[in-house]
């Protein structure tokens, strides 16, 4: 019997092992997975007799031919090394793996897929070259290799990368110049090489990149004349904390002189010479000095040679001296900074995400924030704790478009006629919702503007969306609010529901809903030591976010503190248009705590009855206890007729037309604190 029992299993492995050797893209992904994931910690879903089309496998997508075409991993935990199988999955056009512990070199294996367009290696523990090879993929659109420990010289064959449009390879160790070849990239757009070692000139080709839209060098060692062409990029060229740069028509550079300007015959790095030939001779690492012929280098020049010595240790003791400070201060506000960026609650991040996230801090290594639009550059509008509690909450424009894959249309949420809101991961793995707003929505004036932030990082409670930060993009003219994203949309899309798909709420769900409505809105109303009492002046369904846990969070509390008087008043009309505008705004003009607990009714009667749309035989319903005309049929009659009651009168008396008439919401709360089944 054992011997049976023996045999069935080896011939069931037997079995296994073929089918696996049968698909090579499964028996790929298991080497990937051993790799990636050595404990099998995080990857346990990718198993050998899975299938990995059918969606069992987590972050794995495939093509119509059921072939595997993306693998999202970004911010999963993953601490091991990538495996040269990768190679085998000859279909993957996007290898999503940032955000996560990886260390080792990249193998040059990867180069083989030829139908990539998308690579994310970034924010990750990475090291040694970056692979020549690259230069070989050729569907290449995006490559981010930045925050990781690459060292040596940027290879001249991403030059061949005709599709490529961003590059971004800040905050590594390269060392060498830049290659001219990048000036081939005629889809290039943004190219970021801040926060490395390099050196030499900005060769001019680079700076004729045809659709080049952001150029970010700063915290290298270039020198030079900054050429003409740049100047067309305006506020997105960054050159800052690069010693040797010089140039005219550039703010914050000296104009050049005979000492710093090239010699023009001197070939740029990596690019045509004089003479029209290629000067691959210079090594990626090279000294740019030209050479120097026996007949030009006599004993004469020794005196020369001498002064140049000296002048070379001062500048290099100087360039010590800035170096230190440079990174003392880039440490204090990391440390200030990483500290600030907590986990979201969200149950679906791990404990060892966590960890990541506290361990590798936040790249937040230069803030967006510069002349021309820096409403926190002036200290003398808010000291003290304000400016701390500023600083802690300040994101960088990088993280932002990392988090949002550069505002892929794929992450897009919503619209609305001033905004647009993208679902975004966080380095520490987290979930969050990024709203963008134009700079010619905010409020002009820096003071109100300011005072607008002010209230809306002061803003903490269980019911309300909760901003982790902002940003305010000179370049891009945007202004970013971030929040904790909220999974499970909002309250409009339970509303006008069929009965049986799903997303029809039960009773319970219903009340603690309209409970946490209510606490949210009475936390805005009241006023507290760090918080002014404020009115919502938007409370619509759509504004009511619904989390994992059914728990209501009111989004865009304080938004219209940081709107021009024109973008709220456009809010208002949506907002009359769907019913939640109290009647009393028409003649008055202006929004009250009454106003807010107005659109608090129109929401109770929306959940009672199910319907987005509150008719005059809901109302009257309600008013005369008649539950047939106003409760939504689907929750056949499983409620109780004592609370459905209560509801309905709070919210008559709420959308009462006197605001005199109407309850306050503290007065809300409290009646609502008085149900006995669900608390």
């Amino acid at each position: 019997m054992g011997f049976a029992i023996l045999l069935l299993t080896l011939f069931t492995f037997m079995i296994k092992d073929s089918e696996v050797h049968a698909n090579p893209e499964l028996r790929a992904l298991m080497d990937l997975k051993v790799a990636l994931d050595p404990e099998d910690k995080y990857l346990s879903s990718w198993t050998i007799d899975g299938e990995p089309c059918d969606g069992s496998f987590e972050g794995l997508a495939c093509n119509d031919k059921g072939q595997v075409a993306n693998i999202s991993l970004q911010g999963k935990g993953l601490y091991g090394k990538l495996s040269p199988a990768v190679a085998e999955l000859k279909n993957l056009t996007g290898l999503y793996l940032h955000y996560n512990s990886l260390y080792g070199e990249i193998p040059v294996e990867l180069a083989e897929l030829t139908q990539l367009s998308d690579l994310y290696l970034n924010v990750n523990n990475l090291s040694g070259q970056i692979p020549p090879e690259f230069g070989k993929m050729e569907n290449l659109q995006v490559l981010q290799l930045c925050y990781n420990q690459f060292i040596g010289s940027i290879p001249t064959q991403l030059g061949s990368l005709k599709k490529l449009s961003v590059l971004a390879l800040q905050s590594n160790q390269l060392t060498g110049a830049i290659p001219a070849s990048l000036g081939d990239l005629s889809m290039l757009m943004r190219l970021d090489l801040s926060f490395n070692r390099l050196f030499g000139s900005i060769p001019t080709k680079v700076a004729d990149a045809p659709v080049l839209e952001v150029l970010d060098v700063r915290n290298n060692s270039l020198s030079g004349n900054v050429p003409l062409a740049l100047k067309r990029l305006n506020e997105r060229f960054f050159f800052g904390n690069n010693l040797g740069l010089c140039g005219s028509g550039f703010m914050h550079l000296n104009e050049c002189n005979a000492s710093n300007n090239l010699n023009p015959s001197r070939p740029e790095p990596f690019g045509p010479g004089s003479t029209g030939m290629p000067t691959r001779e210079i090594p990626e690492t090279a000294n740019l000095r030209l050479a120097c012929n026996q007949t030009h280098c006599s004993n004469s020049s020794k005196s020369h040679q001498a002064s140049v010595v000296v002048g070379a240790i001062v500048v290099t003791i100087a360039l010590c001296v800035i170096g230190i400070l440079t990174f003392t201060q880039y440490r204090r506000r990391k440390q200030k900074l990483a500290s600030s960026f907590e986990v979201s609650g969200n149950p679906v991040i791990t404990d060892q995400a966590k960890g990541v996230g506290r361990k590798n801090g936040s790249p937040l290594i230069s803030l967006e924030y510069s002349n021309g639009w820096d409403p926190l550059a002036d200290s003398r509008n808010f000291s003290g704790n304000n400016q701390e509690v500023f600083q802690s909450f300040r994101f960088n424009l990088d993280e932002v478009e990392t988090a949002t894959q550069y505002f892929s249309e794929v992450n897009l949420l919503g619209k609305s006629n001033f905004s647009a809101t993208y679902k975004g991961i966080l380095r520490d793995g987290s979930a969050v919702a990024i709203k963008s707003i134009s700079k010619s929505s905010c409020k002009s004036e820096e003071a109100e503007f300011l005072k607008g932030l002010n209230i809306l990082t002061s803003l903490r409670h269980d019911n309300l969306a909760r901003l982790r930060g902002f940003c305010c993009s000179r370049g891009r003219g945007e202004c970013f609010l971030i929040y904790d994203f909220v999974p499970n949309g909002n309250l409009l899309s339970y509303l006008d529901v069929k009965d049986g798909d799903g997303s029809v709420l039960d009773w319970s769900t219903r009340v603690s809903i309209v409970k946490g409505i209510a606490k949210g809105i009475a936390h805005l109303h009241g006023h507290k030591a760090n918080k002014p009492a404020l009115v919502h002046q938007n409370i619509t369904a759509e504004k009511v976010l619904i989390d994992q846990r059914c728990n209501p969070l009111l989004a865009d509390s304080g938004l219209q503190n940081l709107l021009t008087n024109d973008v709220v008043f456009s809010a208002v009309k949506a907002s009359a248009a769907m019913g939640y505008l109290a009647p009393e705004y028409a003649t008055v003009g202006r929004f009250t705590d009454k106003s807010d607990v107005y659109a608090f009714g129109v929401i109770v009667f929306q959940v009672l009855s199910g319907k987005r749309n509150v008719t005059n035989l809901v109302r009257l319903g309600a008013e005369a206890c008649r539950f047939q005309d106003y409760l939504d049929p689907n929750v056949h009659g499983r409620f109780f007729e004592y609370e459905a009651a209560k509801l309905a009168r709070i919210a008559w008396l709420s959308t009462h037309e006197s605001p005199d008439e109407r309850p306050s919401m503290e007065a809300i709360v409290q009646e609502l604190g008085n149900f006995s089944s669900c608390l």
